[in-house]
């Protein structure tokens, strides 16, 4: 394992941005070997150059990162690196996701089933309403909720699933260690509980208004979809969605009130295309092909799996593996594979296609 004090370096070099660290690390593998690279070896590589390469070189801020690394330490909130086991899946597909994060809890594997739940600072009772019921269903299907934890309907969401005992995400635009806002610091501990507060800025870092596009993004990418409730004509929100469907993400809209300025972002953009969402079951079904084998139903929930099964079922997806990838991911022999898997087929939990492929039914 690298230390993550070279990550955090390495993302603190100025004009090195993601992109840039993300080429170094491409070649040099690890950030240690990034600093210790000579300044001749580092302004030769194409889209490198002299600047960036004396920037590497003459990085000060040692002393700093020290002292972050003590306060993460003091807060017990974690380092998470781009090579990190417990870093986000669904944020590697990003061109520019951030190389390291600031985390309490963890992001675990089933978080890459997520719904985003986003919207107005100010809401309606009949906003509450939506975003009450709404994310509650989600967490009953298994879906983990992503959201920023700002006033309003993003506070709603994440108390909504905590309440419901479901995974929700928090994904900050300050510091760990500085809660925002203020008011949802006990919020904040539950979520880190029984899921996970993440941030891309270093502890200290004050909720400044430029952060929060930056964290929309995360938001976004983080989720399969993202779910507005209740938004301005020119909220936050509205920049969620927009990130959301450049990220190739699905967009859903809850209809509001036509007489209602906290309705007219959410109405604009079902006016745009975006799927119109009266229940869970509409969002579901525009899931649909990513979602197969995946939803929590009475069905599955009554069959009873071994700890092997469990394992492989962990393991397998919507799509095919063959029996020698679950194999090896798995650690067991093949054949001890092939028995549990025709377990699983005759609970009606697995399927099996040409080849010797399996996938979740």
């Amino acid at each position: 394992m690298s230390d993550p004090k070279y990550w955090i370096a390495l993302k603190d070099v100025p004009d090195v941005g993601p992109v840039t660290a993300k080429k170094l690390l491409a070649l040099y593998r690890k950030p240690e070997k990034i600093f210790s690279a000579s300044y001749k070896e580092l302004a030769g590589i194409p889209g490198i150059g002299p600047k960036k390469a004396k920037n590497i070189k003459g990085f000060k801020g040692w002393e700093k990162i020290d002292i972050q690394l003590k306060k993460l330490e003091s807060k017990n909130a974690n380092v998470v690196t781009l090579d990190d086991k417990g870093y986000p899946e669904l944020l590697k597909n990003m061109e520019d996701s951030p190389i390291v994060l600031y985390s309490k809890g963890s992001v675990q594997k089933e978080d890459r089933f997520a719904i985003a739940v986003v919207g107005s600072r100010k809401y309606s009772p009949y906003g509450r309403f939506a975003v009450e019921k709404l994310s509650s269903e989600l967490t009953s299907l298994g879906f983990t909720i992503v959201s920023g934890m700002a006033r309003g309907i993003d506070t709603l969401a994440h108390t909504a699933t905590v309440n419901s005992g479901g995974r929700t995400i928090a994904v900050l635009g300050s510091g760990i260690d500085v809660p925002y806002p203020p008011e949802n610091k006990m919020l904040m501990e539950k979520i880190s509980c029984s899921g996970c507060v993440i941030t891309e800025f270093p502890p200290g870092t004050q909720p400044e208004r430029e952060n929060f596009p930056r964290r929309n993004r995360l938001i976004s990418a983080l989720s399969l979809g993202v779910l507005v409730i209740e938004a301005t004509a020119d909220s936050g929100s509205l920049i969620t969605a927009s990130c959301a469907a450049d990220q190739g993400k699905e967009v859903f809209a809850v209809p509001g009130n036509i007489n209602s300025a906290n309705s007219a972002g959410t109405n604009e953009l079902i006016k745009n295309g975006v799927k119109l969402v009266c229940s869970v079951e509409d969002i579901i079904e525009e899931l649909a092909p990513v979602l197969k084998g995946f939803i929590k139903t009475k069905v599955k929930a009554a069959a009873e799996l071994t700890v092997d099964e469990q394992r492989l079922c962990d393991i397998m997806t919507a799509e095919p593996k063959h029996v020698d990838v679950l194999s090896r991911e798995s650690s067991m022999p093949a054949s001890r594979v092939l028995g549990i898997l025709l377990g699983l087929e005759l609970k009606g939990v697995a399927k099996q296609t040409e080849g010797k492929k399996f996938f979740l039914a």
